[in-house]
């Protein structure tokens, strides 16, 4: 990259820098890891074919999505080795960033999982189409929105009743589906399942035998085929969707998306820190 161009692209950047670092802030808490991820950014598109990049700043809200995404995830999996970063050079430059974002707001947005934070950041923060923010979290945009309406409902700290019209669908086809598998009609599950439809697993539900993902309609009817005989209809944060208890605690939720009359991600949590925090209420 030639000198000149080098240095109109940094000034490009530059003028997407406080967007940025909002975002990353909203994403991660802190300063110092908030400055990384914008770093980290940069490298990536001082590396990247930016010239093929029509909106520069949606393209960075994206990448730095992704970035924050990661951090999260790896906090996520060493929490006994996450130590806060020290406090940034300048403090006040922190407490602008948290005043605007709210002290309490950052202590709500800790509660959530990684690809919540990231689906309710994104979109509802800064309005980033639910088609792009599935493209960070690796979703379909069904999941995305449920991700965020999730996170919205524990911000707000009360009931998101933007898809509560849906919610008798949402039943009627999470009762068929356990139907199904409970009779192994594969059929049946067939019709109910989007052909591209995902099944993913925790890392808990993984420990105890499922598999980490499963795609397309035949394998995932094929995984549940005379299955899920104990399951039982729940309500999961708003949506409907099946639970596996023992001993009279919830031991794996099954976690719908369903979009268009049929199922589209089905998500196995059986870590029981995810599984506190869920609303769960048994239908």
């Amino acid at each position: 990259m030639a000198v000149d161009d080098s240095d109109r692209l940094a000034a490009r950047f530059e003028e997407h820098r406080g967007h940025l670092l909002g975002v990353a802030y909203r994403m991660l808490g802190s300063r110092t890891e908030a400055d990384d991820a914008v770093q980290e950014a940069w490298l990536r598109l001082s590396r990247a074919d930016h010239a093929a990049v029509d909106n520069l700043g949606g393209w960075l809200t994206t990448v730095v999505g992704r970035i924050c995404l990661d951090m999260l995830r790896s906090r996520k999996a060493r929490p006994d080795d996450f130590v806060a970063p020290p406090a940034p050079v300048d403090p006040e430059q922190e407490a602008l960033l948290a005043d605007d974002v709210g002290l309490a707001m950052l202590v709500v947005l800790d509660t959530l999982t990684p690809a919540e934070r990231l689906a309710f950041v994104l979109h509802d923060l800064f309005a980033v189409p639910f088609e792009d923010v599935a493209t960070v979290v690796g979703r379909s945009p069904a999941a995305a929105r449920q991700l965020a309406s999730r996170a919205r409902r524990r911000v707000q700290g009360v009931s998101d009743v933007s898809g509560a019209s849906d919610l008798p669908r949402q039943r009627e086809v999470v009762d068929a589906f356990l139907a199904a598998a409970r009779g192994g009609d594969f059929e049946a599950l067939l019709a109910l399942l989007d052909p591209e439809v995902v099944l993913r697993a925790d890392a808990a539900t993984v420990l105890a035998g499922a598999a980490p993902e499963v795609h397309g309609a035949d394998a995932v009817a094929a995984t549940f085929a005379g299955r899920a005989r104990v399951a039982q209809a729940a309500l999961i944060d708003g949506f409907v969707g099946a639970v596996w208890s023992a001993g009279g605690k919830p031991r794996v939720v099954f976690d719908f998306v369903v979009a268009g009359g049929r199922v589209v991600e089905i998500e196995l949590l059986g870590d029981p820190s995810t599984l506190e925090r869920l609303d769960l209420t048994v239908l």
